[in-house]
């Protein structure tokens, strides 16, 4: 008998490639999209037959009990909250509540409708904010600098206390950044790929961008969902650091990708003080030693590789423009 898993966020880059994860491991695959996604499915257009959609909003409960009630899943994967640590700033009551308090509503409806459904919450890296240490893990001190860091705080401590008080298999990861091609452009790799691939094609003179200094730990986002769905399997619920275990400059993301489509950022690239955001982080480096030990957790791409992906598939997608 085939498991089968309720993805919130099905639409979006990690729930997107959760799905045909586990529709590939032979889950039965439903997904949770809400009012304000519906006719932005182009992640998931390609899985329309092979996947039972429900409606709903991480803001609205009894829309939540009626999927995972219509469901009946074995997991629950929570890839849908207000994602952005920018839009964050401007959007503190709402990235509190969809990324911070919603994952408490979906834990209470598994603690009354059914405490056997396994639970996952992705938490963020930002979380470490301004930090000491080298590399951080999963007991580095918490100094988040933004709403959204808040906002992952609480939801960290609201699925340990399930897991701790409650007894439900609640796990979380704390993914450092992961990107692929279907990041929105709002976020600066897939800016910087996109924008190279436009110049490239004679579509854009000029890039724009912020703080080119920020060093960041780079993966790819396909890769985390299986991480993600590996740490669903073990015995016990638990807490992983996944990440790359190196730091990458903004400007290092930049120079590489310009590299690869054969021009001189120098040329077209220049900073602008609207991108700057106004909480800094410290340079953030996973320490995935425990999700190594644990199950073989072991990152494959690495940043070049990530951009040659990336950089690939906008060159195609913008190629088609061009009549």
């Amino acid at each position: 008998m085939s498991k089968k898993a309720l993805i919130l966020g099905i639409g979006g880059q990690d729930g997107s490639y959760l799905a045909e994860l586990l529709l590939s491991k032979g889950y039965e695959v439903h997904g949770l999209i809400r009012r304000s996604a519906t006719g932005n499915t182009s992640n998931i257009d390609h899985l329309e037959d092979d996947i039972t959609l429900h409606r709903g909003d991480l803001a609205d409960v009894p829309s939540l009990y009626a999927a995972i009630s219509a469901s009946n899943p074995d997991e629950i994967y929570n890839e849908a909250d207000q994602d952005h640590a920018g839009w964050s700033y401007s959007l503190v009551d709402y990235a509190s509540d969809i990324t911070g308090a919603a994952p408490g509503r979906i834990l209470e409806i598994i603690k009354q409708l059914n405490p056997k459904i396994k639970y996952f919450q992705p938490l963020t890296s930002n979380m470490f904010g301004m930090s000491e240490s080298e590399t951080q893990n999963e007991t580095t001190p918490l100094n988040p600098q933004s709403p959204y860091a808040c906002a992952k705080a609480y939801a960290w401590s609201l699925t340990k206390y399930y897991r701790q008080v409650h007894g439900i298999f609640a796990s979380t990861a704390i993914f450092f950044n992961h990107e692929s091609p279907r990041r929105t452009d709002s976020y600066v790799t897939r800016k910087i790929t996109k924008s190279a691939a436009r110049i490239k094609l004679g579509l854009q003179d000029q890039l724009l961008l912020g703080d080119l200094t920020a060093k960041l730990d780079f993966g790819f986002a396909g890769e985390y969902m299986e991480a993600a769905h590996n740490i669903m399997q073990l015995d016990s619920p638990d807490d992983f650091c996944i990440g790359t275990g190196e730091a990458v400059s903004v400007q290092q993301f930049l120079d590489e990708t310009f590299a690869q489509a054969g021009l001189d950022p120098k040329s077209c690239v220049g900073t602008d003080e609207r991108f700057m955001r106004p909480g800094k982080t410290s340079t953030l480096i996973a320490d995935y030693s425990k999700a190594n030990k644990t199950f073989g957790y072991e990152p494959k791409v690495k940043y070049a590789d990530l951009i040659k992906i990336m950089l690939e598939h906008d060159l195609k997608e913008e190629g088609k423009l061009i009549v």
